[in-house]
């Protein structure tokens, strides 16, 4: 069993360094420092997942390994950073420290859902390296069980997520709210895979759901609750991370299908793949030629389209590009009026604009 004192020990140096002062935030190494410590939480957490699991049975230590993998594996810990900056912004401490354990959780969460996500879709890669369901399909020479093995995987990140989520420290008349939301989070996201599964037509609506509940709603809130804060602040950082979280789905839905896989980490774009995304949902409603019709089908759910077929596509996606960038931009200032109107002090309104940058600008 994981040695409990051994992990709070541990932790707690983690979060007690004073990597910087009051008034004297530097967002750029802040950030950095934030994913170099949640970092240094997860490598630990996974060394004494594999020690433990080995106890259990001789094939458990190839489920932690596999997550592991996926989870060290890149990843921008936005998270992490959305969970940070909200808690200082409802008046925690600008170290951090005590959100450490909620980031690294849901990154967890978000390795559990993008195994699950990575075997519905039949990816076979996912941040430069092999999707989970199918590094077991390599190894063992069986699809199935390749697949039955990466849905355990992404079970078992799950349950770590909730394994470092309930060590967090709370204030403890907010426990029960944080719990709760933790829940939520993950219904939503449930909710708006199944959206996607559909191809439902309100893309907005899936998004939020689906993206924005546990990129940033939801570790914005769970900053809050941390922080103590009080209803006022709630309320703002909602209606900061709520426009935020769509925002920065729709970006990806732009740099998903107009970009190269080396720039969104994914094993081909969302026409190849036949993604329901806001682009194509935007091309959908602009009544276009059949010429653009003919150009777009060709590509849309055939991974073997050729590149040549697929820059045709992009041009007839012209102006679904437009009306995609159009609503990115408003719900960019959406975020950024509801941070002028809110009651935290001016850094943290630089820090929560800032941030509105790094999630929704395209060149970031």
């Amino acid at each position: 069993m994981l040695a409990r004192q051994g992990w709070a020990v541990y932790v707690a140096r983690n979060r007690d360094t004073p990597t910087v002062a009051q008034g004297q935030i530097n967002l750029e190494s802040w950030m950095a420092d934030i994913r170099q410590r949640v970092d240094a939480i997860l490598s630990r957490f996974f060394e004494l997942k594999r020690e433990e699991s080995a106890g259990l049975s001789p094939y458990a230590v190839d489920l932690v390994t596999e997550v592991r993998d996926l989870t060290m594996r890149g990843g921008k810990r936005l998270r992490p950073i959305v969970t940070a900056v909200a808690y200082r912004a409802a008046g925690g401490d600008p170290d951090a420290g005590p959100t450490l354990e909620i980031g690294a959780s849901l990154e967890l969460l978000q390795s559990y859902l993008l195994i699950h996500d990575d075997w519905m879709d039949e990816d076979e890669e996912r941040r430069g390296g092999p999707a989970v369901h199918f590094a077991f399909t390599k190894k063992h020479g069986n699809a199935h069980l390749g697949a039955s093995l990466g849905v355990l995987a992404g079970d078992l990140a799950a349950t770590f997520g909730w394994e470092l989520f309930l060590r967090s420290e709370f204030p403890n008349d907010r426990r029960n709210e944080a719990l709760e939301l933790f829940v939520d989070i993950q219904k939503e996201v449930f909710a708006g895979q199944q959206l996607d599964l559909m191809a439902d037509q309100d893309v907005e609506r899936m998004h939020r759901l689906k993206t924005g509940s546990y990129t940033t709603r939801g570790p914005a809130e769970l900053g809050g609750l941390l922080a103590n804060a009080p209803e006022s602040a709630m309320e703002s950082l909602r209606g900061w991370s709520v426009p935020v979280g769509v925002a920065f789905q729709l970006r990806d839905d732009l740099l998903s299908t107009f970009s190269s896989a080396q720039q969104t980490g994914k094993p081909g774009d969302d026409l190849r793949h036949g993604k329901h995304n806001a682009v194509v949902a935007a091309f959908r409603t602009l009544s276009p030629g059949e010429r653009d019709c003919a150009a777009v089908e060709r590509v849309w759910g055939h991974p073997n389209a050729s590149d040549a077929d697929v820059e045709e596509a992009t041009r007839a996606l012209g102006g679904a590009k437009k009306r995609v960038e159009q609503r990115l931009a408003c719900l960019a200032d959406e975020a950024r009026a509801a941070l002028a109107v809110s009651p935290f002090d001016d850094e943290a309104k630089q820090m929560l604009a800032e941030v509105t940058r790094l999630l929704t600008d395209r060149g970031s």
